[in-house]
């Protein structure tokens, strides 16, 4: 397929969603600039103490974990492919006045932007699925991780992904590590389900196994998987709030979310 298309298609959406995005109650950007974090308890339990060390943040969106994480004491770096959502991100970090940098690229293409290495490289909350192949991602971030540093990703499960959202109840469709692109056109997004936006999106699902060998084959050595069968957002139809305050399928079947933990060998 066309993946050039596919990207731009993808890529007018992002830009499409960061004004509403910045107003929606989900983002709670008032919250955030009166100090309010965007990080849930799989990443700051996982990353620890950052003080002191850089973080490279893939798919960043307009930047607020990015942000969080620079309050916390890194020294982060942000890449989106949406220039919207870059330059709010950099106005944002200007108006806090904090010193994380962000770079526009497709992330497949962040070596090209990059030469630094860094301690950690960090990615999460839907972001794999809108690549096509994760053995150049994982390559990647194989490149810009020091030696001895760590790679964190917590994302939804590709279980949760075999669903079509887009019809009531949601429909079992599509398969477990599918390699045809799946596309759909739906009103509003994740955030402002009700947001009088055309999303056009193009997506691929990655079982456990691919995103693990696509790792594995980057020389990266894995610590850690975890499935999760509770998720901090309410972004799928009928979840249940738990008393945690987070949100789980009422029969809980499968996991919602999963997380790795990865290094690279000194």
């Amino acid at each position: 397929m066309d993946l050039d298309n596919a990207f731009k298609i993808n890529k007018k959406t992002w830009n499409d969603r960061v004004a509403i995005h910045a107003q929606s109650d989900f983002y709670n950007l008032d919250a955030f600039k009166k100090g309010g974090s965007s990080l849930n308890r799989f990443e700051l339990e996982a990353l620890g103490d950052v003080s002191g060390k850089t973080l490279l943040h893939l798919q960043c969106h307009f930047g607020q974990d990015t942000l969080s994480f620079s309050r916390l004491g890194a020294r982060c770096t942000g890449v989106d492919f949406s220039e919207n959502a870059v330059d709010f991100a950099q106005n944002l970090n200007k108006e806090l006045a904090l010193d994380a940098s962000f770079v526009c690229c497709n992330v497949l293409d962040t070596s090209n932007y990059l030469s630094q290495t860094f301690d950690i490289v960090f990615t999460s909350y839907g972001t794999i699925g809108w690549l096509p192949d994760l053995q150049p991602w994982a390559q990647m971030i194989a490149q810009r991780l020091k030696p001895g540093g760590m790679f964190y990703i917590v994302d939804f499960h590709p279980i949760a992904w075999m669903f079509d959202y887009t019809v009531s109840p949601p429909v079992m469709r599509y398969g477990y590590d599918q390699k045809q692109a799946i596309y759909e056109e739906y009103k509003g997004s994740y955030a402002v389900p009700q947001a009088n936006l055309e999303s056009k999106e193009y997506g691929w699902n990655h079982s456990l196994s691919s995103l693990i060998n696509a790792l594995i084959g980057a020389g990266l050595s894995i610590k850690s998987i975890e499935e999760h069968p509770q998720s901090p957002y309410n972004v799928f139809p009928s979840l249940e709030h738990t008393d945690s305050g987070m949100y789980q399928m009422p029969n809980s079947l499968y996991p919602l979310l999963f997380s790795i933990k990865a290094t690279k060998k000194y």
